[in-house]
């Protein structure tokens, strides 16, 4: 009896200490993933512009695609890549996350600008040709998983750059989590945002109440608008935590002038004000960040454009187009 007395306590001391462990994990997957909220924000807006234009009953499969391609790239290529950084080369880590950031701060950019001067952009107009509807689909698919590799891997580093597990194995099971409830929030968050319009157009048709189906019609003429809100939040956020990543990464690196000097302002803002004082220092943070930020990515439009994608299209072998 006192052995299974014993062997009970073993079991309840080992239960205890996994029960532990998942709260740590949970806590640790919490942080990391608020971190990467700008991120996040720039992944549900953009999904979605993958799907438009296709037939409705092909959307809700192609975001199943999708998300299982988002789930390859995070566990398979980027958890690993990610756990071998963080031991094997930790000092690559801030660079990297400063090259990310940089592809932000460029992405931001680059959509304000082709906004402004739609004509500059002659790549994409001239890939305007019809298309078969499966083939279109399977480069839909093909460039919203390529899009979300970037993306992830961004989340990824943000998150490893803020956790504090006291293990490889603690780290790879924050990392998954992160992986798997990131991917989890976007893609339902994004299903949701694609199949509004088909909700409120069977409300409009099948509702009895009249109350219902104006409800329905209401939904559809909202939804092209919450699309543009979200693409203009989007790229907000890019520009946001882009430019912070980098002023982030360049303190780190030893050179802490632009950080402090952001941070200081957001300070004297928030002290000149009696209420809200953290909301005013955040905003102005983040709109100081976010200017860096497009000044950074107007200056990369050129490189990457002229420099970088020829020679990536020469390696290759295929065209620049964007």
């Amino acid at each position: 009896m006192s052995g299974l007395l014993a062997l009970l306590d073993d079991v309840a001391a080992i239960a205890k200490v996994a029960a532990s462990s998942v709260d740590d994990i949970a806590a640790a997957a919490a942080k990391a993933g608020s971190k990467t909220a700008g991120v996040l924000i720039d992944d549900a807006a953009v999904t979605p512009t993958y799907v438009t234009g296709l037939d409705a009953s092909r959307e809700l499969p192609m975001i199943w695609r999708i998300t299982k391609g988002s789930f390859k790239n995070k566990l398979l290529f980027l958890l690993p890549a990610a756990l071998l950084l963080s031991n094997f080369a930790p000092w690559a880590i801030t660079p990297l996350l400063m090259l990310g950031g940089a592809y932000l701060c460029f992405e931001g950019a680059e959509k304000i600008f082709h906004a402004l001067f739609p004509h500059a952009s002659h790549e994409v107009d001239a890939d305007m040709t019809p298309k078969d509807p499966a083939h279109l689909e399977e480069e839909r698919v093909a460039g919203a998983i390529k899009t979300d590799f970037i993306l992830s891997a961004e989340i990824m580093t943000i998150s490893l750059s803020v956790i504090e597990a006291p293990n490889i194995y603690m780290e790879a099971a924050t990392l998954a989590a992160v992986a798997v409830l990131v991917t989890v929030a976007v893609y339902g968050v994004v299903a949701l945002i694609v199949k509004m319009d088909d909700v409120g157009l069977h409300m409009a048709a099948n509702m009895r109440l009249a109350a219902s189906r104006a409800v329905g019609r209401g939904l559809v003429r909202f939804m092209p608008y919450l699309l543009t809100t979200l693409s203009v939040i989007g790229t907000g956020a890019m520009l946001w935590v882009g430019g912070n990543i980098i002023t982030h990464g360049l303190e780190v690196l030893g050179w802490p002038w632009l950080y402090d000097e952001i941070h200081h302002l957001a300070e004297a803002a928030g002290q000149a004000v009696s209420t809200a004082s953290g909301l005013v220092k955040w905003a102005v943070t983040a709109a100081l960040d976010g200017v860096l930020g497009f000044a950074l990515g107007l200056v990369l439009i050129p490189v990457v454009t002229k420099v970088i994608g020829p020679a990536m299209a020469a390696v290759t072998g295929k065209s620049a187009q964007h």
